[in-house]
């Protein structure tokens, strides 16, 4: 089986959980004898995949300026490169999506399509989150309609709302089935005032798939109420974990020998919870000497919520540690005694397990797709402030508690890993062969 995928970032580059879904997913598809060709916005260094398996990864920028040597026509709609400093906000509007359909139309009016001999004609990606993405998911659509006329595949599979257009054009071209996979939504990450644009681009993508594959039942029912898609059109994938790659630290060497630590690890911004987090710490702290809070990632909020805990006078309890690596996300799961993601709206939650594999207890908040799955876990409501403070406490000052909660970590993971993830995907795949 042959699959034309499409994703907006991959390791070693990535801001988030969508990279690493991406990067697990696919490395397990590849083991399974699925022949991927993984087209990304733009290629920034070395892929992770070369031992994976059959999986070729190119970069649009690249593939267009070298390959369409015949399209001749420049529109200044494609012309501009766009970066952007953080890739934490890819919500900002830049055009509307009828002005973006209206753009194409001239575009392939005055060049006769992709095989044009007029002009000169170029087209550029940052590749990144950044203030005028919505022009780039438009680029983007023009690789997605170029692949299609010259690769062979039985499968076009897109990753969220950025590469959706891209798979469209690919499906118009080749009549080949599509698989949208969502692993958040405009509602997710904004509420019922989201992004109109972003927000109709979603739902076109969905009206437009044969199939979307949805990350947890959460998702599933937010597709359903809001972007009003047919249940039955949609099949709930649980994202995994890669149990492979373990960070041997021993606690004992911490600068903190008989101190706690507390963590919370991902975007600093809205949607994740991480002023609650704060908030907790600073009573816990009221009740508990030996703990440390850290929040590691970095996002929209960080400034607010520097200014917060210095306001609450806990600065040397509380730490900020800005966005971090694989290597240094790894280790301090490893220091850490216990996990909190506080998530206000989380699709999935990909961050408790990689905590789980290091056998720590895991504190999660209700409104989280993981949570459907997890039973040796302490669920909260997100903005319970002082039940979260409760569970943190309860699980620091009593090691039974602790103990418990974590014993059966490694016999949930091995059902939660992304083999098991891409053998639905897979079934998902034969459904329309």
């Amino acid at each position: 089986m042959r699959v034309l995928m499409f994703g907006w970032e991959f390791p070693p580059f990535i801001s988030g959980g969508l990279g690493t879904a991406c990067f697990g997913l696919t490395k397990q598809l590849a083991k399974r004898n699925v022949k991927i060709l993984f087209v990304l916005p733009k290629i920034k260094g070395a892929s992770q995949v070369e031992a994976a398996g059959d999986i070729t990864i190119i970069g649009g920028q690249n593939y267009l300026s070298n390959e369409i040597e015949e399209v001749k026509k420049k529109i200044s709609f494609f012309e501009k490169e766009f970066t952007v400093n953080s890739p934490l906000r890819p919500y900002i509007s830049y055009e509307s999506y009828k002005d973006y359909l209206e753009k194409i139309k001239e575009f392939e009016k005055e060049s006769n399509g992709l095989h044009s001999s007029k002009g000169n004609f170029s087209i550029d990606f940052s590749g990144d989150y950044g203030q005028d993405l919505l022009s780039e998911v438009a680029r983007f659509a023009l690789v997605g309609r170029y692949l299609a006329q010259r690769e062979s595949f039985d499968i076009i599979h897109a990753h969220d709302w950025m590469t959706f257009l891209a798979a469209i054009e690919a499906k118009k071209i080749s009549g080949k089935p599509l698989v949208i996979h969502v692993h958040a939504t405009e509602i997710d990450r904004c509420g019922e005032n989201c992004n109109s644009e972003v927000f109709n681009l979603e739902k076109h993508g969905m009206e437009n798939a044969d199939r979307i594959i949805a990350v947890s039942h959460r998702t599933k029912e937010i597709i359903i109420q809001y972007y009003q898609i047919d249940p039955n059109k949609i099949s709930v994938v649980h994202n995994g974990v890669d149990l492979d790659e373990i960070y041997q630290y021993d606690k004992t060497t911490r600068p903190f020998k008989n101190e706690k630590m507390v963590l919370y690890l991902g975007r600093i911004t809205m949607q994740k919870g991480p002023d609650y987090f704060l908030e907790a710490a600073h009573l816990v702290v009221k009740r508990v000497q030996n703990v440390r809070f850290v929040m590691a990632g970095s996002g929209d909020m960080t400034r607010r919520l520097i200014e917060r805990m210095a306001a609450l006078r806990i600065a040397d309890r509380f730490h900020f540690t800005g966005f971090l690596g694989k290597t240094d996300r790894e280790r301090l799961f490893a220091m850490s005694d216990l996990y909190v993601m506080p998530s206000v709206s989380e699709p999935f939650g990909i961050t408790p397990l990689e905590a789980m594999r290091y056998n720590i207890p895991v504190i999660i908040s209700k409104q989280s797709g993981v949570a459907e799955l997890l039973s040796n876990v302490i669920k909260v409501d997100f903005w319970d402030v002082n039940k979260l403070a409760s569970a943190i406490i309860n699980v620091l000052e009593r090691p039974q508690i602790a103990s418990s909660l974590s014993e059966h970590n490694n016999e949930i993971l091995q059902k939660m890993n992304w083999g098991v993830a891409a053998d639905k995907v897979i079934d998902v795949y034969n459904s329309y062969r």
